[in-house]
Parts: structure tokens; sequence; C-alpha cells
């Protein structure tokens, strides 16, 4: 669901030519094109394919592009971001925040490093086989949501502040109602209340269990449970891959409910009636009613929403068509539910006199009824951006969206190491060591902290941050994988390998942002 959860444009510098390209871009752009054809790395396309239309570098865009008028001290243009300003700062419009420094005591390849020998894939070096370019990246913390109570089947369990409030307007209005029923209990009766309401969120957690319990069968992963205000959410990372395992996975929690009412109600029977046990036995079996009751009704967000969806997919195929369908009901439900609550209270069809549901609980009503459709319209909209969200993670491709990166060693000035950029075309640097092996990603921020009159002295070791594992990233990674693969070690530039472990660039965070914002402004 997290999404998390959950743009950027495509690689711009593999797939221009000196013949394309007259000159350099201009250095506050940070686009960098050849002065002389770079050798094709595997899977980019021919070196006569022109530019992909609207690909402009990070921090920059076509339209505002000026024309060239400076160079670097060595009459290099730098590439992606390279123009001046205040020491270690980022220019006003750069995307790429600065990342964390080197780490101390880093192992840095010394002053004596010599230039890495080009192999058959032109500049392109291997990466470290301890790590290989397939790794699966560590799982991100989790997140927080309130207060931790366990951990059952593995998801954390967490109680939303909201909680908390939810529990004492039912403590108070429950307390009211046995004040009618048992007045001789007197003030103890808020004791009995607030039982009762954690007895029904007890209940309630049941219910999300059975859904985590469900989805953890599908392999689906479950990122945590959260209880809040108005019941439980089971946030459950993945969709279910077959209409019929959605259907499963909706309607075991409505199930579960009901077989809690039953059991309620199977306690009472023995049970005189009007005690303390009758009247708690008596409401938790109504309240677990109300609950499937309420999350069978077929829209979105609630349960029954997302069986109706399943129907409609396995009808026409088609997930999105189900999320659609299931959406419009769910805005009509909350529609009704605000209109229709407060009526079905002043007519006394829920049981009170219409002529006792005046004044202050007429505007309760009201309230609650607001609370519920405005709490349904806006899930039914944040499942039809979900839907549409999965629909468009495909077009996330780690391949499509690398920057091509030229390997430089530690002690190389960063003048010399834009200068071989604007050679091949790239638009990152890659710090290796004396036997080509990746050590660490140049900064592009930090690029731009540096003056251009200062590059000459300054060695690109200086600006670079270490790779660790979660830095490396398949080449093959597309959609949520991708995604997961960038939330698992959060950093500006990550090192892209091929399958048989050699570089294939650089994937900045930033241009991944813009894809991904790009792609969802397109229609479904």
């Amino acid at each position: 669901m997290d999404v998390s959860g959950g743009s950027g444009q495509p690689r711009s510098g593999n797939d221009e030519t000196a013949e394309h390209h007259a000159g350099p871009a201009d250095p506050a752009t940070g686009s960098a094109h050849p002065g002389t054809t770079a050798p094709r790395t595997p899977g980019e396309p021919p070196a006569d394919r022109p530019r992909t239309p609207g690909a402009t570098p990070a921090g920059g865009s076509a339209e505002d592009a000026p024309p060239r008028d400076r160079d670097t001290d060595d009459g290099t243009p730098p590439p992606a971001g390279a123009s001046g300003g205040p020491s270690q700062e980022p220019r006003p419009g750069d995307d790429t925040p600065p990342g964390p420094p080197p780490a101390p005591g880093s192992d840095r390849p010394g002053p004596s490093t010599p230039d890495p020998t080009p192999g058959p894939h032109g500049d392109r070096t291997r990466a470290e086989a301890a790590t290989g370019p397939g790794r699966p990246p560590q799982r991100p913390p989790e997140p927080g949501g309130g207060l931790l109570m366990g951990r059952p089947f593995g998801v954390p369990v967490y109680v939303a502040p909201s909680w908390f409030l939810v529990a004492a307007l039912i403590t108070w209005v429950f307390g009211g109602q046995l004040d009618r029923v048992l007045p001789e209990l007197g003030a103890a009766r808020y004791l009995v209340s607030l039982f009762f309401a954690v007895a029904f969120y007890a209940s309630v957690l049941v219910h999300e269990l059975a859904h985590t319990v469900a989805a953890l069968r599908f392999k689906l992963p479950v990122r945590r449970i959260q209880l809040q205000f108005f019941g439980g959410v089971s946030e459950i990372e993945k969709e279910a891959e077959t209409p019929g395992r959605e259907f499963v996975l909706a309607f075991v929690g409505p199930l579960l409910s009901l077989v809690l009412a039953g059991a309620f109600y199977l306690a009472l029977l023995p049970v005189e009636p009007g005690t303390v046990p009758g009247v708690l036995l008596a409401g938790l079996m109504i309240s677990n009613l109300i609950v499937a009751a309420f999350n069978l009704l077929p829209g979105l967000p609630l349960d029954g929403g997302r069986m109706l969806r399943a129907v409609v997919w396995k009808i026409t195929g088609k997930p999105m068509s189900g999320t659609i369908a299931a959406a419009w009901v769910g805005r009509a439900l909350a529609v009704s539910v605000l209109i229709g609550l407060p009526l079905l209270t002043q007519s006394g069809a829920l049981g009170s006199a219409a002529e006792d549901s005046i004044g202050m609980d007429t505007v309760m009503d009201a309230l609650l009824a607001a609370i519920l459709a405005a709490i349904i319209w806006t899930g039914a909209g944040n499942s039809l951006r979900m839907a549409r969200l999965r629909e468009h993670l495909p077009e996330l491709r780690a391949r499509t969206l690398t920057r091509r990166a030229v390997p430089v060693p530690a002690d190389t000035p960063l003048s010399e190491a834009l200068r071989r950029a604007n050679a091949s075309g790239a638009r990152a640097l890659v710090v290796v060591d004396h036997e080509g092996t990746p050590v660490s990603l140049v900064r592009e921020a930090a690029i731009v902290g540096v003056p251009e009159h200062r590059r000459p002295w300054v060695p690109v070791s200086g600006l670079a941050q270490d790779l660790t594992d979660g830095m490396r990233v398949s080449a093959e990674l597309s959609g949520e994988e991708l995604l997961d693969a960038l939330r698992a070690t959060p950093a500006t530039e990550y090192l892209v390998v091929e399958e048989t472990g050699e570089i294939y660039g650089v994937l900045s965070a930033a241009d991944v942002e813009r894809a991904f914002v790009k792609a969802m402004a397109r229609p479904s």
C-alpha cells in the first residue's frame, strides 16, 4: 500500500553523438554532450540514435538552458550540474540534495592510483563480485504509527494517538447507556465502559489479523497494522495476483467479525440479563455485527468494495476497471451516508424515538455522518490514485533512467574528470581503485559547489560518497522492485550494474522522482 509508499529522464548521455552536437552544453544546465563518440555500453541504443525528445538533465530543462558562454579553467565544460557557486551548496533549483559526506577512515585509493585500462566495453569496469548486481536490498526500517503493541505473525501492531480519543468517546457514550441500564454502578460504569472500548478494539484487531494472515498466506508483505480513530488498517504492500485471491483477502475480515459476533451471542445465552457481563457481551455482539455489515458495503475503501473490485476484475479481466467501479460506488456510498444517516436517526429507524432525536443528538449524528462520509470518499479517491500508481510503475526502469558514467581514479582532479566525462558523453563519475573496482560515486550536488577556478586542484575523492551494498542496483530492476531497492538505502545516486557485474551507469534519485511524476501525470 505504502507506497510508501512511492521521475526523471531517459539516459541522455548514451544516445547522442558528436555529429548531432557540435559543442557541449552550458555548465549551468548540467548537460554534457560528447565531443567524441563514446564506446557503446551493453543494452544501449546505437550511437547514431537521436536524443530522446524531452530528455533534460537533472536540475534543469531544455527550455531554460542558455547558450554556452564559459568554460572551466582547462577549457572543458563540466557535466551535470557543474556550475560555480558557494562551496558545498547546490544552486537554487537544484533538485538533488547533497548526500552524506564520506565515512571517516574509509578506504580510498592513494595519490599514486593509476588510470584504469579500458576493457572490451570501453571505459566500463567490473563491480565488486562480493556484492553482485542482483543482491537483494535490506528491508527499510519499520515506520512508526503510534504505540507499538506487539508483532503477531511478525507484523508490527501500532495504536495511533487518535485511538485514545475514540476510546474516551466510547467510554463516555457507553457509560451514559449503562447509567440507564445499570444505575447502581455509579461512577464504576466508566470503568466498565473503558473495558468495553478495549474489548471492542481487540475485536477490530482480530478482524485486521484475518486480513494479515490471508495476505501472508498469499506471500504478500504486510507493512503494519494500525488501530486508529475509525477502526483499523492492515497495510498490505502489494496487490493480490488474481481476483480470487483479492476476494478472499477482503472477505476474511468481515467473516471473522461475524464469527466473533456469533461467539459473543453463544456466550450471552447462559448469562443473566441486566448484569454487567450480559451488557458487555450484548454490546460486543452488536458492535461486531455492525463492523461486519459496514465493511461488507460494496464500495472502496471498505472490504465490500474490494470484493466488488475482485468481481469486476474477474468479469473484465482488468484490475483497473474493477478499481474504478468500486471507487465510484464508494463515493456514492459516502454521499448516501452523509445524507441518509441523519435521516434514519430522525425517523427513528435506528431504535430511538423520533421525538427524542433532537438537539445535541441531532448535531452529533450529523457530525458522525460527515466524518464517515469524508473517510469513505477520501479512501475511494486514494484507492484510485494507488491503482494508477501501480499501473504506471512498470514504466520506471533502471536501465532507461540511468546516466552514463565514466570511471576515474581517486586522485583525478575534478576538471580532468569533467573533461573525460564530456569527451565520452557521460553525466556521472565513478571513483575506482587501482584494480578498476568502484569504491564511491561523485555527488552531483558536490560538483555544483566547487567554483570553476578551484576544480583543477580538487580531487574527485573529496566529492564522492562511499558505495554501500544497498547503493548497487541491478540494471534489470523496474517498477515496485526498483522503488523498494531505493527506499531500502536512501541516497542521491546509485551505481547501476549489469548481471555480469559490469558498471552500467549511475542512477539519480531525482531522475526517478521526475519520471514517476511524469508517468502519474499521464491518463490511464
